[in-house]
């Protein structure tokens, strides 16, 4: 997939936290990336390490309450989206336009009250302002190019009359429907079996390639990025502690959590390995390295330095591990 090189999105400084009974969550703490024009991103990480509420964040999404962007900000095509209210005429515009959504459970995501071709065709009609007949003939014209047979006749069905994987083309072909600046999927094969997940992946590239739209592919499967992404960031407790170009990350690892999900990706022949432990509580974290509990490389010095911004230690690439960033000459 070629990019364009120009820089579509900059997130900088992004902190989302829920208020809880508990204390306060941090799920994203002080996240910063970008993505440019028709490139794919991956996002990886455990459940829980923040990657879907940055995301959501950036859709603003996030239910409030209990959920809040504390800071940071979202420059989209040269504007800030926090300047906008969720609710804003603005944000609404964008929303489903320039930025569409795949989510992950699209029994959740479609109205199981209202047919398809009522729910694609209103997408159309809200922001292009095309004729009900016409945004009915570019949905089914869209459902064919995901591979759903008698698309015509199938906007009259309901959701339940779809299998999950045709639920989820159903989805791509709404995200679709505007010709978007940018994609995010987030999870959006997880719930299918290996077979439909693949051809979905498949799928979702061929037409973003075909339309060059920036994909952001938010998945905890390192695996399936690897093979689609142009670059990648590793999330972990709400933070971003690796970053750089697919290959740069699966040759040369630079913090000890993307070494364990590289190590967790099956293997024919080999054991299956895993990461000890569990993921640390994102209620009043300890300043030191969120992963010094699981991993196996640290150090003394490790109990003592405060978490380690995320540095570049070459060109393109950076990580957010005090060992390897003081071995690069960067501490």
């Amino acid at each position: 997939m070629k990019e364009n090189n120009e820089r579509l999105l900059t997130v900088k400084g992004l902190t989302t936290e829920f208020n809880t009974e508990r204390g306060i969550v941090k799920a994203v703490n002080n996240v910063s990336y970008h993505i440019d024009g028709g490139e794919i991103l991956g996002i990886v990480g455990e459940s829980g390490c923040g990657k879907s509420v940055s995301q959501l964040s950036l859709m603003q999404l996030v239910p409030s309450p209990p959920g809040k962007i504390v800071s940071g900000t979202a420059e989209f095509m040269g504007v800030d989206l926090f300047k906008y209210s969720r609710k804003s005429k603005e944000m609404c515009s964008i929303r489903g336009k320039e930025i569409s959504m795949i989510f992950q459970e699209p029994m959740t995501s479609l109205n199981p009250a209202i047919n398809i071709g009522r729910q694609m065709s209103e997408v159309l009609i809200t922001h292009l302002n095309v004729s009900k007949k016409e945004a009915l003939e570019r949905s089914a014209d869209m459902l064919s190019q995901v591979g759903i047979a008698d698309a015509t006749k199938r906007l009259s069905d309901y959701p339940h009359q779809f299998s999950g994987g045709m639920r989820q083309r159903v989805m791509v072909a709404m995200a679709m429907l505007c010709t978007p600046k940018l994609i995010i999927a987030d999870e959006a094969t997880t719930a299918l079996d290996a077979t439909i997940q693949a051809q979905l992946l498949e799928l979702l590239y061929e037409m973003v390639s075909k339309h060059n739209i920036a994909l952001a592919m938010v998945t905890h499967n390192l695996g399936v990025v690897a093979r689609y992404a142009n670059r990648i960031n590793v999330m972990y407790a709400g933070r971003i502690v690796e970053s750089g170009t697919t290959k740069e990350i699966w040759a040369n690892p630079l913090h000890p959590y993307t070494e364990g999900l590289i190590s967790c990706v099956p293997k024919l022949g080999e054991k299956l390995d895993a990461i000890p432990g569990m993921p640390p509580s994102l209620i009043n974290r300890p300043p030191t390295c969120p992963f010094l509990g699981r991993c196996k490389f640290r150090q003394d010095s490790c109990f003592t330095e405060p978490v380690a911004d995320l540095t570049y230690v070459d060109e393109g690439h950076a990580t957010a591990c005090n060992v390897r960033i003081r071995e690069a000459g960067k501490l």
